[in-house]
């Protein structure tokens, strides 16, 4: 061989992370929240959310069909994913969105064995993708453990992304365990969100490429108060839930002008489906009081234009070269 041959190019495939199945999360989140529209809107709402469902399933087909040549091709490159500080805890975006693509055909279509079966696979792989996530913490500070660098917003999606269960569970016939299962993610999310705030306050504030992510805290309290609706009570808990994830939008808008001065990226793809949550919740909470009432049909205009802008900043990062590349 000679020792002078230049290295293989890099292929575009090898950057294609579990990060990207945020798309499908967010894709989801959206159409889950033209189903929240159905009381303003009428059965059309049902129709835009059916449409916007099929490219959630053709996204998260594509991307598994692609992510199984990648794990062909580049092996090394998942393991490296599953090494990493930070980009390890993505690996819970393909368990969240299968439950929410779950909660979405229930929700259309009513509870069946094949919606069931699909909210079983992606429970059991996010509470699975948990434990592994916070298996690491047993490893102290030092490689592979808690780390500072690895304490940012991405930490919520397999942490605390078990909150999302209860959505399609309950009506699914599964209600004690989706409730189990809500319990680790509530239990879970004040211990993350303090990490957050300690760690901007000793290490400072996570890199300007994942500073979208910020937009990750307004999920949390989003989905717990649709969780909490169908209660006795619910509506009141449910609005508490409301103003905790209303805080967190206007603390994470702060960094907006910030973010957008970033190329895009993948990592933009984190304001979807927060948004789309809270917006969900907004309109859910219409019944309930006029400023609900006043605010819901905006914000779903205003998420629907954010993922539509989302989807062609990913188009053309994919025709032009700039998405599918190394990290700087």
């Amino acid at each position: 061989m000679n020792a002078n041959a230049a290295p293989a190019l890099s292929s575009p495939l090898q950057f294609l992370g579990p990060g990207w199945f945020a798309i499908v999360m967010g894709l989801a989140g959206l159409a889950l929240a033209w189903m929240a529209a159905v009381p303003q809107m009428g059965a059309s709402a049902a129709q835009v959310a059916r449409g916007i469902g099929v490219v959630a399933v053709l996204a998260l087909i594509a991307l598994l069909v692609f992510s199984v040549l990648r794990e062909q091709r580049h092996p090394e490159a998942l393991a490296e994913d599953l090494r990493h500080p930070v980009r390890h805890a993505f690996i819970a975006a393909l368990p969240i969105a299968l439950i929410l693509l779950a909660t979405l055909a229930t929700a259309l279509y009513g509870a069946s064995v094949p919606w069931l079966v699909l909210w079983m696979l992606g429970s059991a792989a996010q509470l699975a993708v948990t434990v592994w996530v916070l298996s690491r913490w047993w490893r102290g500070n030092g490689a592979g453990g808690l780390q500072w660098p690895g304490i940012t917003p991405v930490l919520i999606v397999p942490v605390v992304g078990n909150v999302l269960t209860p959505l399609a569970g309950i009506t699914l016939g599964q209600a004690e365990w989706a409730t189990a299962q809500f319990g680790i993610g509530v239990f879970l999310w004040p211990v993350v969100i303090t990490l957050l705030f300690v760690r901007i306050g000793i290490h400072g504030l996570w890199p300007d490429r994942l500073l979208p992510g910020g937009f990750i805290t307004v999920a949390p309290p989003a989905v717990i108060g649709l969780a909490l609706l169908p209660l006795d009570g619910g509506y009141v808990w449910a609005q508490a839930c409301w103003g905790v994830a209303l805080f967190f939008l206007l603390w994470s808008a702060l960094i907006l002008r910030r973010m957008l001065a970033q190329p895009f990226a993948i990592t933009f793809w984190a304001l979807s489906f927060p948004l789309a949550a809270f917006a969900a919740l907004t309109l859910r909470l219409a019944p309930s009081g006029k400023l609900f009432a006043m605010l819901a049909l905006p914000l779903l205009a205003l998420v629907s234009l954010v993922i539509a802008a989302l989807c062609v900043g990913t188009v053309r990062g994919l025709r032009n070269g700039t998405l599918l590349v190394a990290e700087n």
